[in-house]
């Protein structure tokens, strides 16, 4: 316990500097940021400075990941959602665009990395905006650009996978792209719960909730991807399917955890 105050102290200091230097490094990575994966336009650059940055923040966090499957290199990639630090964790390993209910777009910290992230923030409770959001993942599904969805439409404590909601599985449906299912799961060193010390849902504040988490010793993040495969034609059969491949995956998560 006598650690956690120094330890604390340390990573807010940490903290403070990943997020002023990524303010000002986004200028560069959207000027200068030009390479064979990049493609040298602003999307691309987008994509690779919130790369850059997920990997500083589970440094701070002291995120370990360990991936199993074959990580998804276009297409729609539906998994299942536990917090914020899941779009940390994805972002890292998986040069992607998100899609993100609206109201992530006002959080602290996360709003702004998401926002400048070139997210697709969209609106769940309004289904006549549906045809727009659609359009807006439709645009880089059909440059093949991996587009990362969280089908539960919202976070939980991570113990199984909630219902799937159909609506924005057709932009797959209507472009022809892969789908691919993922799982994710946390283990966190020393005392703690995980379903509310990493993950970040219900009444959970989040300014306090990053807080703890960041005097914590460190976190394991185990992300697994399914096979990749074409959608089927009909959104709800798709979303039923894609909500039993995300379960078992899930599962095996925590069976080899427990092996």
């Amino acid at each position: 316990m006598g650690r956690q105050p120094f330890r604390l102290f340390c990573r807010l200091l940490w903290l403070g500097w990943v997020i002023i230097s990524g303010m000002v490094s986004l200028s560069w990575f959207l000027r200068f940021k030009s390479s064979s994966e990049s493609g040298g336009n602003e999307t691309s650059s987008r994509i690779a400075w919130m790369q850059w940055m997920s990997r500083r923040f589970l440094a701070v966090l002291h995120v370990q990941v360990t991936i199993t499957g074959e990580i998804p290199r276009e297409g729609l990639i539906a998994c299942n959602h536990l917090g914020y630090v899941d779009i940390l964790v994805l972002g890292s390993v998986c040069p992607s665009i998100f899609v993100a209910k609206s109201d992530v777009r006002s959080w602290p910290v996360f709003g702004w990395l998401a926002s400048r992230a070139g997210t697709i923030f969209v609106s769940r409770d309004t289904p006549a905006k549906v045809a727009v959001q659609l359009r807006e993942m439709e645009q880089p599904l059909r440059e093949g650009r991996p587009v990362i969805l969280f089908p539960e439409g919202t976070s939980s404590d991570g113990s199984k996978v909630l219902a799937f909601r159909s609506s924005l599985l057709e932009s797959a449906i209507l472009t022809g792209a892969s789908l691919t299912a993922a799982a994710i799961g946390y283990d966190l060193e020393g005392e703690g719960s995980v379903g509310t010390e990493v993950a970040y849902w219900g009444d959970l504040v989040l300014v306090p909730h990053l807080i703890n988490l960041l005097s914590k010793k460190s976190v394991k993040a185990r992300l697994s991807f399914g096979q990749a495969r074409n959608p089927l034609h009909d959104r709800k059969q798709e979303a039923r399917l894609l909500h039993e491949e995300v379960c078992l995956l899930h599962r095996n998560l925590f069976y080899t955890r427990n092996v």
